[in-house]
């Protein structure tokens, strides 16, 4: 696995603000006093308003943010978004380490914690994410198409891990993560290359 992370929310944040800059010839407060102005109900309103002003992208998103508060996988650490997840399911937890092993014995991924889940990222996109379903089961969503029938009788159709993972793998326990999932892990990630 790499060591690279994704840029600190910080670093985003004044990247966004130049493009802010770049873009509409104003500055992030001059925008900030407009919204202050303007005092929107709720986000949509100040979104909508914003098309109407010219600003779109990541210039809105970062107003949007600025005026309502940043999203917690941007200003969290990892590992308070993982126990987070994990807070009422501790017992699960162990599967998610023991996915990151098989993970780890492949080149180049990437590990980028979300609020919901912990997605694995290959040289040019995500192959997987890990995702504690329920109070009983992780789900392992691998972006693979999903096969008629399927060889496994664990692989099942995944609907609410999103289009692009429509194969999952229902896991209840560490013990679970086995040889046979790190070689669907592995297939996942070769897709993606």
């Amino acid at each position: 696995m790499t060591d690279e992370q994704p840029l600190p929310w910080a670093a985003i944040r004044l990247w966004e603000i130049g493009i802010l800059q770049q873009s509409t010839g104003s500055g992030l407060e001059h925008w900030l006093a407009r919204i202050q102005e303007l005092d929107p109900p709720h986000e949509r309103a100040l979104r909508e308003w914003l098309v109407t002003e010219g600003v779109s992208g990541y210039s809105r998103a970062l107003l949007v943010h600025e005026t309502f508060g940043y999203p917690d996988s941007t200003v969290r650490a990892a590992d308070e978004l993982i126990d987070a997840q994990y807070d009422d399911r501790p017992s699960l937890r162990p599967i998610l380490d023991a996915v990151l092993l098989y993970a780890g014995d492949l080149d180049d991924v990437s590990i980028q914690t979300r609020t919901t889940h912990v997605a694995l990222t290959g040289p040019q996109r995500t192959f997987a994410v890990v995702q504690p379903t329920t109070r009983h089961r992780v789900d392992l969503g691998l972006r693979i198409d999903m096969p008629e029938v399927a060889p496994s009788t664990r692989l099942r159709p995944a609907t609410e891990l999103g289009a692009d993972f429509p194969a999952r793998i229902p896991l209840t326990s560490a013990s679970q993560v086995d040889s046979e999932v790190g070689a669907w892990l592995k297939h996942a990630y070769d897709a993606t290359l």
